[in-house]
């Protein structure tokens, strides 16, 4: 099948785009990316996402018509990355699309009962003719499952090693890894879960200090000219987030806006100034990756691959070489995979599984009672062929 991948992360960047060639099943898959691209958002677009994430600032009245036009600009990007692809609407079969996560609502006992990602399949279905899956993560929910990490089964299908157990660790605006155990263990469990915040403090920290201007520390540059800040660095490992067993998950929430501003705001009263601000919150997510490991990991890890913006932040990759040490730090170029898609092409994988009607959500990854087949199926103008071929 011929499925395009749509997605749009935590940070808000912009919406990734994979065209992607999926053939076979689970234990004889592969996945081809035929195209990849990223749109970034207008700056207006990214404010009204942002402001719809927060409580104390959204409406319903925005949040619905955001529901709409940010379809809209999904729809725009595919039909833009065709065209830069080559190719035609008739040879696709199916978008996969994960929307942009608005509230991802964890109880205090930390189970997930709702979380809400926008964006109108039936828009996408509409502008491109095009049958489209979304709303991913509440089946899994409905089970008892935290609707996340999804990115688990593919990891699971795609990226386990021979004979060592791996980690695959995306750092976006969250933190997530999958333990793999090798695929000469039959026994073992893989293990999957949020670590914390990834990118979303440091974010918020550097567009402040940058007034607007920059939007993440490109190169660590802001990081490489503060030391850290050992003291508030414990006090901000104390968080019980890191200390909650797994399966969990977390979101901006958590680690938003509202809780980075919080911390700039603290740390200015402890008297510490810009670089050291950054330093310190680019070592608090290298760190509780680091002590995820420690505390979570079902055997030792040998090899870690990086994925998501911070494996471009050479800091933060320098302290994690150094904390989880001696396993190998690479990233998911070293394997065979574009990490710059790799979300995207995800969200076509399990597109595509839901067609064939397999479970791409496992009790092993978000803690649900059962495994599930995820997402809503929105008709599109090839649905009466799609059926004829099933």
């Amino acid at each position: 099948m011929i499925v395009i991948g749509l997605m749009s992360g935590t940070s808000a960047d912009g919406v990734d785009v994979a065209i992607c060639e999926i053939r076979g099943r689970p234990g004889d898959m592969t996945v081809d990316l035929l195209h990849g691209d990223t749109f970034e958002y207008q700056p207006e677009m990214r404010r009204r996402i942002f402001s719809c994430c927060d409580p104390s600032d959204s409406r319903v009245d925005e949040i619905a018509t955001l529901h709409v036009d940010l379809a809209e600009v999904f729809a725009a990007c595919a039909l833009a990355a065709l065209q830069k692809a080559d190719m035609r609407l008739e040879q696709v079969d199916l978008i996969g699309s994960h929307g942009q996560t608005i509230w991802h609502n964890v109880l205090p006992s930390g189970q997930v009962n709702v979380s809400l990602q926008i964006v109108e399949a039936a828009v996408l279905a509409e502008r491109t003719g095009i049958t489209t899956i979304s709303n991913f993560r509440a089946r899994d929910i409905a089970a008892g499952g935290q609707g996340a990490p999804l990115t688990s089964y593919v990891d699971w299908l795609l990226l386990r090693h021979a004979t060592n157990w791996r980690a695959v660790q995306n750092i976006g605006g969250m933190g997530n890894v999958t333990f793999l155990p090798p695929l000469a263990d039959e026994t073992s469990q893989p293990v999957a879960f949020d670590t914390g915040p990834g990118n979303a403090l440091l974010d918020v920290a550097v567009a402040n200090f940058s007034d607007g201007e920059m939007k993440y520390d490109r190169d660590g540059r802001f990081a490489k000219q503060g030391r850290v800040n050992e003291e508030w660095l414990d006090e901000l490992l104390r968080h019980p987030y890191y200390e909650r067993g797994y399966p969990k998950t977390t979101g901006r929430e958590t680690f938003g806006t509202a809780a980075a501003l919080a911390l700039l705001e603290e740390a200015q009263n402890r008297g510490l100034q810009a670089a050291e601000i950054i330093a310190t919150l680019t070592a608090l997510t290298a760190t509780n990756i680091a002590e995820a490991y420690r505390r979570f990991a079902p055997a030792t890890i040998h090899e870690v691959i990086l994925g998501g913006g911070g494996r471009r932040n050479p800091v933060m990759v320098g302290m994690l070489r150094q904390l989880l040490a001696p396993a190998t730090v690479m990233t998911h170029e070293d394997v065979g995979m574009d990490s710059d898609f790799k979300e995207a092409l995800v969200f076509a994988l399990l597109a595509c599984e839901t067609w064939q009607g397999r479970p791409a959500a496992l009790p092993a990854f978000t803690g649900a009672r059962n495994a599930s087949i995820l997402g809503s199926i929105t008709p599109g103008m090839n649905y009466p062929e799609l059926m004829r071929r099933a």
